[in-house]
Parts: C-alpha cells; sequence; structure tokens
C-alpha cells in the first residue's frame, strides 16, 4: 500500500471514528453541533472522493444519516428544531454528490442522484413534523439540485475542454502533416526533375559526346547527394522530434559514434547554388537582388527559398525555355521574391497532379503574405511572392 492511498484511507476512517464522536455526544451538545460536526468532518473524505467518488459519497450519506437519527438533542429542546439542525450534515452529500456528477459516468451519476434523493427525503419525512417537514424538504431538494446543476455545469465544461485539446491536437497534427509533405515535396521535386533531365542527356550523348555525358553523370551524383542530405536531415528531425532521450536513458535513435552535424536548412543565401543546378539542367537563371539584404526570419528564408526552388522546378519541367529570371527584393516591411519567364506559360493551378503551387499558397498564408501566380500578358508564366518582414530588431540573434 502506498503512502498516499494509506493517507487515503485513514482519511476515511477518521471520518467514520468522528461521526461515531458526534452521535455519542449528541445528548451533551446542542442540537446544531452534531449537524454541522458532520459537515466539518466530510473534509476529511477529500482523499477517498479524487480516487472514488461514490464511496466518499455513500461514506458521507451514511455519516449524515447516522447523525440524524441518532439520539435527539437535550431535552428542553423541541425534537423539531433539534433535527433541523441535525439536517445541516446533509449538506456535504449534497456537495459530494455534484463531484460526482461532473466527474463520473452518467449512470453512476444517475444511480448516485436516485440514491441520495431517496434516502434525503424519507429521513426527513420520518424525523421532521408540522412546517418543519415542508421546510426541510423544500431545502433539501434544492440544495440537492443547485449542487447537481453545478455538477453538471463542471462536466461540460470539462468535456468541452477536452473537445478543444482534441481539436488543437488534430489540428497540430495536419499542420504538422502538411509541413513534412511541403519539405519533401519542395527537397525532392527540384532535384529529381534535374537528375532526370540530366540522366536524359547523358543517356542520348553517352557515345556521341562522353564527354558531355561524364559531365551529365557527375550533375546527377552531386544532386542525388544533395537531396540525400536534405532527406537525412528531415528524417533526423522527425525522429528527434518523436522522442528526446533523458538525460539517464541512453538514446535508442543516435548511433554509438556521435553523428556528424547537419546542413543547415537553405536560404535566399544559396540561391546561386540552386541557379547553378538549374543552368545544369538546361534552363539559365538571371538572380537579381534589390534592397538592403539583411538577416531574416527562419521561417521566411526558407520559404521564400522553397518558392524560388518550385518556381524553377515548374520552368525546367513545364516552360520548355532556355532562361528565367529570379528577383528578391529587400523592403522595409516586406520582401519580394519574383519569378518570370518567357516559356509557354501554364493554368495558374499547374498541372492536374500537382502540389507544387498548393504548397506555395499554405508557405505564404502561414507567413501572412500574398501570391500572385499566372500567366504574363506578353508571354511566360511568372510567381510573385511577398512576405511581411519584422523591424530588424525583431529578429532573433540566431538568424543575423
Amino acid at each position: 500500500m502506498t503512502r498516499a492511498r494509506a493517507v487515503v484511507w485513514a482519511g476515511g476512517v477518521s471520518y467514520l471514528l468522528m461521526v461515531g464522536l458526534l452521535v455519542g455526544s449528541m445528548n451533551r451538545a446542542p442540537s446544531t453541533v452534531p449537524g454541522v460536526g458532520a459537515l466539518l468532518a466530510a473534509s476529511l473524505l477529500v482523499g477517498v472522493a479524487r480516487r472514488m467518488p461514490p464511496l466518499a459519497l455513500a461514506m458521507a450519506l451514511f455519516g449524515a444519516t447516522a447523525v440524524v437519527v441518532g439520539t435527539p438533542g437535550p431535552l428542553h429542546e423541541s425534537r423539531a428544531v433539534s433535527y433541523q439542525g441535525q439536517f445541516l450534515s446533509y449538506l456535504a452529500v449534497d456537495l459530494l454528490l455534484g463531484y460526482v456528477v461532473a466527474t463520473c459516468a452518467r449512470w453512476t451519476s444517475i444511480i448516485a442522484v436516485a440514491v441520495s434523493f431517496v434516502v434525503q427525503l424519507l429521513v426527513i419525512a420520518a424525523f421532521a413534523h408540522g412546517a418543519n417537514l415542508n421546510v426541510n424538504g423544500l431545502i433539501a431538494l434544492l440544495a440537492m439540485s443547485a449542487c447537481c446543476v453545478t455538477g453538471l455545469l463542471g462536466r461540460e465544461r470539462r468535456e468541452h475542454a477536452v473537445a478543444l485539446r482534441s481539436r488543437e491536437v488534430a489540428e497540430a497534427v495536419t499542420a504538422e502533416r502538411l509541413r513534412i509533405a511541403r519539405e519533401l515535396h519542395d527537397a525532392v521535386a527540384h532535384s529529381i526533375g534535374i537528375i532526370a533531365i540530366q540522366a536524359g542527356v547523358g543517356s542520348r550523348v553517352m557515345h556521341t559526346q562522353p564527354a558531355q555525358a561524364r559531365e551529365a553523370l557527375r550533375a546527377v551524383e552531386t544532386t542525388s547527394r544533395e537531396t540525400l542530405a536534405g532527406l537525412r536531415r528531415t528524417l533526423v528531425s522527425l525522429r528527434q522530434a518523436e522522442r528526446v532521450p533523458t538525460a539517464s536513458e541512453p538514446s535508442r535513435l543516435a548511433p554509438a559514434s556521435a553523428p556528424s552535424p547537419l546542413a543547415p536548412a537553405p536560404g535566399l543565401t544559396d540561391l546561386e547554388r540552386l541557379a547553378a543546378a538549374t543552368a545544369d539542367a538546361g534552363v539559365r537563371v538571371d538572380v537579381r537582388r534589390t534592397g538592403k539584404q539583411r538577416p531574416l526570419p527562419a521561417d521566411t528564408d526558407l520559404s521564400a527559398y522553397r518558392i524560388v526552388q518550385e518556381a524553377l522546378t515548374n520552368v525546367v519541367r513545364h516552360a520548355g525555355t532556355g532562361r528565367c529570371r529570379v528577383t528578391v527584393d529587400y523592403a522595409d516591411e516586406e520582401l519580394s521574391v519574383e519569378i518570370v519567364d518567357d516559356g509557354r506559360g501554364a493554368t495558374g493551378e499547374g498541372p492536374p497532379h500537382g502540389f507544387g503551387i498548393i504548397g506555395m499558397r499554405e508557405r505564404v498564408d502561414l507567413l501572412g503574405g500574398h501570391l500572385s501566380v499566372g500567366p504574363r500578358p506578353e508571354g511566360g508564366f511568372r510567381v510573385a511572392a511577398r512576405l511581411p518582414l519584422p523591424a530588424f530588431d525583431d529578429v532573433p540573434m540566431e538568424a543575423r
């Protein structure tokens, strides 16, 4: 038996002993003393109520009834006045009844209410007389109703809180799944597109132009390694978020040797490298930067890079052109990113089964920005995103 359980049972036994002492002293004390004493003694049942509310209610009902049906008060007091004071002990029963209604199952609550109602009314009917019968019966009914209504309100509030927490958890899980889907799509789609193009070039010129074939294969190798590193970074972060071992517990996820540090998440500083990889796939990218360049929040920096990456992937796959332009404008209050090409254009929503533009919109919406996607009047396609920026003092130090 644990210490907490021992304290709980000690409280229950102490309550029964206190009730016995109150009943034994009723001949020598004023009539209201046993009722008030039983009401105060019910505080000993707090531990029992937290673990077993129905048992605490049964003990309180037994103790209150014992006080009422025990020895009458002093001879100089009327019987009616004596029992009117002793009925105070049922107030503790009503309070515990409200707690049962608020915390226990519905059928348990219904049975508890029915038993308490029947016992209290029968005792009051048997020991109250005349006008006191109606007064005590009405008071008991009102007290029981008030406690039950309070318990019902507490139950509804608790169930509503549980429903809200469940909804928040579900929304958090959905948001995390969408984030992972965007990261995997943006990290893999661009690289796989370049790999497919370079592999096709290598297979066509393998026998006629071996040097160009070797360059294509090297581009495939480089892009593949970068893609694997990005996937590894994503998977490791997911595993670390899933379970973080305690200081005294060895990790089941980390290898025996210390892992090599992961590369940081990409950002706008990597646009030149992205442009070079896109050029290897046959599309020359003209990168232009305007405004005063400064450190960006990590989520804004990553989202802007992913938007450019996805737009360039669409240019490589669908535009049918050999060049495009990327413009990054650092304004005072927002970051503007624009990708335009002079290709054959496309519909605003992209391919029927594509998720690239959907992912762009989600990223921009999460940051409170604006995304414009569509064909250009003069030909080609345009992707423009405006992302709000905080003041420089509000940017975290690690982003500077």
